[in-house]
């Protein structure tokens, strides 16, 4: 194996619980832009997982650690699933995310489950995951953490866009790299879409026959979050406190809500955004209703890159942030989430 190879596994399980996105992607240390992704896989959650994870919220301080074991546990089978499968028999370490359960970087707390120990117990490799406690200490909000990979490896474009859970999106003003989350997205059009029967609005058809509800929208786009001055960020417990109370007073039509629910999203977009130099990336992409209505309000042409790209860029960027920590090098800015300094975050477990 030449030295400068880096051979990692990076995973992801983002706030809309599509499920967790895994890829095994080789790094070039001379030059970072120079990464392949090999194999690259979605496993979907059990409707049990689901459950479990879209209620974590409410459980004890108690039921939380046992939960950080048990789902640690689960990555770790799943993982060693995907090794098997792919038949990969170099692995120079993995990069986990976790799931976030809580996320209030104000009151200092911010907790991803998935107990990097048991990973490393179950896979027999050195792990790197907990990427977010670290800054939420140093007074950072504990995201966006992606920005780090635009800033190395995608510096071509403009903007990077992420439309998953939330949509975030980092850039770089002057000297700085700058990137916050701008509004929910999936996370909120899952929730009322799942009520018809629905996983997700296939390429938001369901939206596009909704009619828009003026004071929903007008209201939306009235919340304090958006007058505020980056860093920011956003958690379900804002949603679940601002955002579906808000929509269940006003109303009840569920292609009304999906149609009202994309415009706010693509006004938000619209506001940061003024270049067709864009990188969108996240379940969201698919949306064509919304990429159609960001268009329409930017005046701006978006071209789509690749489907894996889309799916696995944050888990592609994970492994990296975990590269970055192996080697003690930044992969947190200060710029990007508040923090008193610029530091290498996450914790390193191994076997």
């Amino acid at each position: 194996m030449i030295i400068n190879e880096i051979f990692v596994i990076g995973l992801m399980s983002g706030t809309s619980l599509d499920g967790i996105d895994l890829v095994y992607v080789k790094f070039d240390k001379k030059n970072y832009k120079n990464f392949t992704i090999i194999h690259s896989q979605t496993i979907a959650y059990s409707k049990q997982w689901k459950q479990v994870l879209q209620h974590a919220i409410h459980k004890s301080e108690q039921e939380l650690k046992d939960l950080d074991v048990a789902y640690g546990r689960f990555l770790g089978a799943t993982i060693n699933n995907f090794i098997s499968n792919y038949k990969i028999d170099v692995i120079s370490f993995i990069a986990s995310h976790g799931h976030t359960v809580l996320h209030q970087p104000k009151k200092g707390i911010t907790l991803q489950i998935g107990a990097g120990k048991e990973i490393a117990k179950i896979t027999n490799a050195k792990v790197v995951c907990d990427f977010r406690t670290q800054d939420v200490k140093l007074g950072g909000q504990g995201a966006p953490l992606v920005p780090v990979g635009d800033e190395l490896l995608f510096s071509d474009y403009d903007y990077c866009l992420n439309l998953g859970g939330f949509s975030n999106i980092s850039f770089k003003l002057g000297a700085q790299r700058i990137a916050f989350d701008i509004c929910p997205v999936n996370i909120v059009l899952n929730h009322y879409v799942s009520k018809l029967g629905f996983q997700f609005d296939d390429k938001g058809a369901i939206a596009a026959k909704g009619a828009l509800n003026y004071q929903l929208l007008d209201k939306l786009n009235e919340l304090e979050f958006y007058q505020k001055e980056p860093p920011k960020s956003l958690g379900l417990e804002w949603v679940q406190k601002h955002v579906f109370p808000l929509i269940d007073a006003l109303e009840n039509d569920i292609p009304s809500i999906l149609r009202t629910f994309t415009e706010h999203i693509a006004i938000q977009i619209s506001k940061i955004i003024n270049s067709d130099s864009v990188l969108i990336t996240g379940g969201g992409a698919f949306h064509a209703f919304l990429i159609n209505r960001i268009e329409c309000i930017t005046k701006i042409k978006i071209s789509l890159p690749s489907q894996e790209f889309i799916d696995f860029k944050e888990a592609l960027i994970f492994a990296f942030l975990g590269l970055l920590k192996i080697d003690n090098q930044v992969n947190c800015l200060s710029s990007v989430t508040g923090a008193s300094k610029d530091h290498s975050c996450g914790v390193i477990f191994y076997p």
